[in-house]
């Protein structure tokens, strides 16, 4: 399912990240590590009243390296990304949240902002920050001025609000978009822009395979590619050729994310360009980090790699640095290509089919509790004192992605660590190159 895409904008330190964590329910703040992935999040997915929505934090959406500036140089330059922002969340989401500073009043940045806002044909709520009191909420009819229409005074730290703010979202989201009919498994070519994500397109096509037919996508201006792969039908979900309303500059590399997510979610592989010649960035590190929490099959496809200058260890010395930035999916396989010389295209789409595999591939029963039985036997799961932690059987309850359901005693003692233990265990037992798990721990009286 394609979901609605609900970004909130506004000036810094109003209380975007605060607001985002409040939408999805947890404190996944973006200065704030989550265990396995130890990556800032930008992105969360929100439930209310029954719709699910991909909520995004753009500003958690800054340039890895920031300019260091002073006084009037500085002003501009913040006021100059906060446009830039502002135009690219216009551009690629849904519905805009646009959070301003009650305390502050409206101020000439917000102005600004709001004056995009209207221009565009966006649902645009206006989300008055910090309205806990009764006289803060009497301040509200000053951003009447913004011509946004009724503000909806929350406190984004205390959710006073929040409710009545959902209640709008809720109301503003689209309509859901119907998914065309294709065959074959559909892969997704998603990453920054410039990393020959276009390039890479170009060279499968010309791999001397047949392209059936074009299919507009449900992503906006996207163009689906249906191909035969060897005799079997694939689906190219392309999301390079994604044009864009209006001029957008600086802004669409900070943005670029949230066309990735699209693609992923109505991907069952996803192959992530990136570029040989730089490190992982933090837009890589974010749309993998979504291929791994919406659980797709991930092959990472390593361009240039003709511009690089290597030797016999350079490949084995790339491998273990992505495994070192790739921390949270070190099952991931790395494809070191060149889509403008044609070099080893032809592997992307090989892997991701493999991986597609891996992800439909069933274990029985038996060999599924025999590498529990030896798991445990290896290395006792931690417990409290007077009650052992103990495990009486597993079983795997579906694929795509594989599932598994682990019966024990007493599931909140399951640590993280040893939740990555068991994880290991089965990897190294089974494979699932590529594929995330999905691993829960129940008591024996719970339901599969």
């Amino acid at each position: 399912m394609v979901k609605p895409i609900v970004a909130i904008v506004g000036r810094p330190n109003v209380g975007k990240s605060t607001l985002f964590n409040r939408l999805i329910g947890e404190r996944r703040a973006i200065v704030q590590n989550e265990p396995g992935t130890t990556r800032d999040r930008v992105y969360g997915t929100a439930e209310w009243i029954g719709a699910e929505f991909t909520v995004i934090d753009t500003g958690g959406l800054q340039d890895d390296h920031e300019i260091s500036m002073d006084g009037e140089d500085a002003a501009s330059h913040i006021a100059q990304e906060t446009r830039n922002q502002a135009n690219s969340a216009i551009a690629e989401a849904d519905v805009i949240v646009f959070m301003v500073d009650v305390m502050a009043g409206p101020t000439a940045g917000d102005l600004e902002i709001a004056s995009i806002l209207r221009r565009a044909d966006k649902p645009t709520i206006l989300a008055v920050n910090k309205a806990d009191s009764v006289a803060r909420r009497e301040m509200l009819f000053e951003f009447f001025e913004l011509g946004l229409g009724d503000p909806i005074g929350v406190s984004a730290y205390h959710g006073n609000g929040t409710g009545d703010l959902l209640d709008r979202v809720v109301e503003s989201l689209p309509e859901a978009e119907e998914e065309a009919e294709t065959e074959g498994p559909r892969i997704a070519i998603v990453g920054r822009p410039n990393v020959g994500k276009s390039r890479l397109l170009n060279a499968l096509i010309g791999q001397e395979r047949a392209i059936v037919s074009d299919l507009p996508g449900t992503t906006r201006d996207s163009l689906d590619m249906e191909l035969l792969w060897e005799g079997k039908p694939i689906t190219l979900i392309d999301t390079a050729g994604i044009r864009r309303r209006g001029r957008v500059e600086q802004g669409i590399e900070r943005i670029s994310v949230m066309r990735s997510m699209r693609a992923i979610d109505r991907a069952d592989i996803v192959v992530l360009v990136i570029d040989a010649m730089e490190d992982f960035t933090a837009q890589d590190l974010h749309i993998a980090g979504y291929v791994e929490e919406q659980k797709k099959g991930l092959v990472v496809a390593v361009n240039k790699w003709d511009l690089v200058e290597k030797d016999s260890f350079t490949m084995d010395a790339y491998r273990k640095r992505a495994a070192v930035q790739l921390d949270f999916m070190p099952y991931a396989p790395l494809v070191f290509i060149s889509a403008k010389q044609g070099l080893r295209v032809g592997q992307v789409i090989e892997t991701a089919l493999a991986v597609l595999k891996e992800r439909e591939k069933r274990v029985s029963t038996a060999a599924l509790n025999k590498v529990l039985k030896d798991a445990v036997a290896k290395h006792q799961p931690p417990s409290r004192p007077g009650k052992w932690l103990k495990f009486f059987y597993a079983t795997q309850a579906d694929v795509s992605p594989p599932t598994f359901i682990f019966f024990c005693n007493d599931p909140k003692q399951i640590h993280f660590s040893y939740r990555r233990y068991i994880e290991n265990e089965l990897r190294d037992a089974f494979g699932f190159n590529g594929t995330p798990l999905r691993i829960s721990f129940r008591s024996r009286r719970e339901s599969v």
